[in-house]
């Protein structure tokens, strides 16, 4: 065992972030969610305890605090996940005898059907920058249209610059999860929506003396880059009470767009590749059909259905 086995567990969440982002190459986004998971951690077992008298009995408590807390299931798997990867580099670097997270069972998660728009609703959705300009009419028809047209993760459009779009903004590439990039589509629609946002960038920032040189597409009316929690505050202005009244999240834009491909004849696995899915049991999920087109394939399909 190394000599250093008795590092507190602040100094090694520390150590290991590090590791994380240098070695691993792990997203910025990855990092902070290791982060906040492993700040459970130490808010229950304290931040100068040693890991090495860490015990499975101490991990499952900060389970039950956590579930005690209300976490989802997916929350809570999350720090399990991350604790189990934390003690895993803990065991490689031999700063513990035994891997105790190796105890550790994730939640059942509860099986919900992804939620999508009919076409209808995204035709709603997508028009209401436009009939009710809440904020930023072309950015944000811009956002939508590039979200549903490509099936991006909202991640992934923020991060989105503007050297990334190629093909006379037809297509573009991303960096997904797992720093793996992939190329994503934009349709007539989405191209239109973003020359013309782009163009009324340009002008709105000269009118107003701001200085424009930030990479990404989308920026706040500051001129800095849009988060991921931007486009979900917005998304929920157009959704909210002055808008549709339905909400929906960014992600929501994202099942549309696979459930849509899929319907109309897509391959699963060329649908998996646009969404940078590592698994395609992820990809099938998408593959569920409302009950009254699954009828109308049935009737027209079957040798005896409907004539």
């Amino acid at each position: 065992m190394a000599d250093n086995v008795e590092k507190m567990l602040y100094s090694l969440v520390d150590e290991f972030l590090v590791y994380l982002e240098s070695v691993r190459g792990l997203s910025a986004n990855s990092i902070r969610t290791y982060r906040n998971d492993l700040n459970h951690l130490m808010e229950q077992l304290g931040r100068e305890k040693s890991v090495a008298e860490i015990t499975v009995a101490d991990l499952r408590n900060c389970i039950a605090w956590l579930s005690a807390r209300k976490l989802s299931s997916a929350s809570v798997n999350s720090f399990i996940a991350a604790v189990r990867t934390f003690f895993a580099y803990c065991r490689k670097f031999g700063y513990i005898e035994t891997n105790v997270a190796l105890e550790l069972k994730t939640i059942k998660m509860p099986q919900h059907m992804p939620r999508f728009l009919t076409a209808p609703e995204v035709d709603e959705l997508c028009r209401q920058p436009v009939v009710n300009e809440l904020l930023w009419q072309k950015r944000d028809a811009a956002i939508f249209e590039m979200l549903y047209s490509s099936g991006c993760r909202v991640s992934e459009i923020v991060s989105l610059k503007i050297h990334d779009l190629q093909n006379g903004n037809s297509s573009a590439i991303i960096t997904g999860k797992g720093n793996k990039d992939r190329r994503v589509y934009f349709e007539e629609d989405a191209r239109n929506a973003l020359a013309l946002y782009l163009e009324d960038r340009k002008d709105r920032f000269h009118r107003e003396g701001i200085e424009d040189r930030t990479p990404e597409v989308f920026v706040n009316q500051s001129g800095g880059a849009l988060t991921a929690g931007g486009v979900r505050y917005i998304l929920s202005r157009y959704t909210g009470s002055e808008g549709t009244k339905h909400h929906v999240s960014p992600h929501a834009l994202r099942h549309t767009f696979a459930t849509s491909m899929l319907s109309k004849g897509a391959d699963v696995r060329v649908v998996q590749e646009m969404l940078g899915h590592a698994s395609i049991s992820t990809t099938q999920r998408y593959t569920h059909i409302t009950t009254e087109r699954l009828i109308d394939i049935y009737n027209r399909a079957h040798p005896h259905g409907k004539k």
